[in-house]
């Protein structure tokens, strides 16, 4: 099958960039091409032609080492939408034919207490698609039945990949806020994942306001077509305070903005899970008092996924995607790590 792979830790070049990983190796095209054999499917496993793959900034951690897989080559990508091509034995959740998708969580133990207890994402065994299996950079993807899911037929292939992640993470972090109708939350970064939870926020009834960088007009733009009710710069003072507010950013210094524009009791939830820089001290009296909470995402689970798709569908929630072909990753890869990218990318897989 044909595949793009990584394999090696590099830091991708772009033009009229500082460089700030110096020990690594300075790349313009980090993944590669290459033909690998068709992953055969296990016991209660699914073998999926993958139609579409969605790009996430986690693929730029992975690769510039801020997150580290065991072992290389990886096949990266873990917003995956196929049709069931071959089952293993014991597989009866799907038929050949049906459109699934896989996310970020590949596996877990199953019998831990955060298992459990519906904190899946929390368990020492934790597998990530693209991480720690192959992910959908790819022609074929193997994945358990358990931890693939069915794909509502109004979303494309290129539409239905970002719900996979961007859709399913913003879905998981917005519940975190515990942000209730009527009240004012705050998005810092407006990608891939924020456009999709600005929908799911307005049709709860909340009222959003979005910061984005000074430079990030089509950000600001979309913010709007979507229904954000304010948008402005990080660091602006907004016009209400925020009852919640969730940070997308790769940096720290919003998650500190917005400690400082939350209200009393408010909660700003970080939907990343690295950060290129760390968040600035944040003097307790100033930024935390008051009851203010600061609390992190860490991965999904598969509960998200099976509430945020129907969801989705119902909402008629629609991404906006910029799709390239497979052979044109490292194109979008670039473009995602200079902030260039509309709305969320999506690779094309070719049969």
């Amino acid at each position: 099958m044909k595949a793009m792979i990584l394999k090696e830790h590099c830091e991708i070049a772009v033009a009229d960039e500082t460089r700030k990983l110096p020990h690594l190796p300075y790349k313009q095209e980090p993944l590669e091409p290459a033909d690998l054999p068709l992953p055969v499917p296990g016991k209660n496993q699914i073998r999926i032609k993958v139609l579409a793959c969605g790009i996430c900034h986690t693929e730029l951690d992975e690769i510039e080492g801020r997150i580290s897989p065991p072992s290389f080559p990886l096949i990266l990508g873990h917003e995956i939408i196929g049709r069931v091509e071959s089952l293993g034995t014991n597989s009866k959740r799907f038929k050949p034919g049906d459109r699934v998708g896989i996310a970020w969580i590949h596996s877990t133990c199953g019998k831990c207490k955060f298992c459990l207890n519906n904190l899946e994402n929390l368990c020492d065994q934790f597998q990530a698609t693209g991480l720690h299996a192959p992910g959908g950079y790819a022609q074929y993807a193997v994945v358990s039945e358990e931890f693939a899911y069915p794909i509502p037929a109004g979303f494309s292939d290129a539409e239905a990949a970002p719900l996979l992640c961007a859709g399913v993470i913003g879905y998981r972090a917005l519940r975190l806020t515990n942000i209730k109708p009527g009240q004012t939350l705050g998005l810092y970064g407006f990608g891939a994942s924020a456009h999709i939870t600005i929908q799911i926020a307005k049709y709860w009834d909340c009222r959003v306001f979005v910061f984005t960088r000074p430079s990030q007009n089509a950000h600001h733009n979309l913010a709007l077509k979507l229904g954000a009710d304010w948008v402005g710069v990080t660091g602006e003072i907004p016009p209400a305070k925020l009852d919640g507010a969730i940070d997308f950013t790769p940096v720290g210094e919003p998650v500190r903005e917005a400690l400082k524009v939350v209200e009393k009791g408010g909660r700003v939830v970080v939907n990343a899970i690295r950060k290129i820089n760390p968040i600035p001290e944040l003097p307790y009296t100033e930024y935390l008092w008051h009851e203010k909470e600061l609390k992190s995402v860490a991965n999904v689970t598969r509960r998200d996924a099976l509430e945020f798709l129907p969801l989705a569908a119902e909402i008629g929630i629609k991404p906006e995607v910029q799709v390239f072909d497979l052979s044109d990753a490292n194109q979008a890869l670039v473009l995602l790590k200079q902030g260039r990218m509309h709305g969320a990318a999506v690779l094309r897989i070719p049969n």
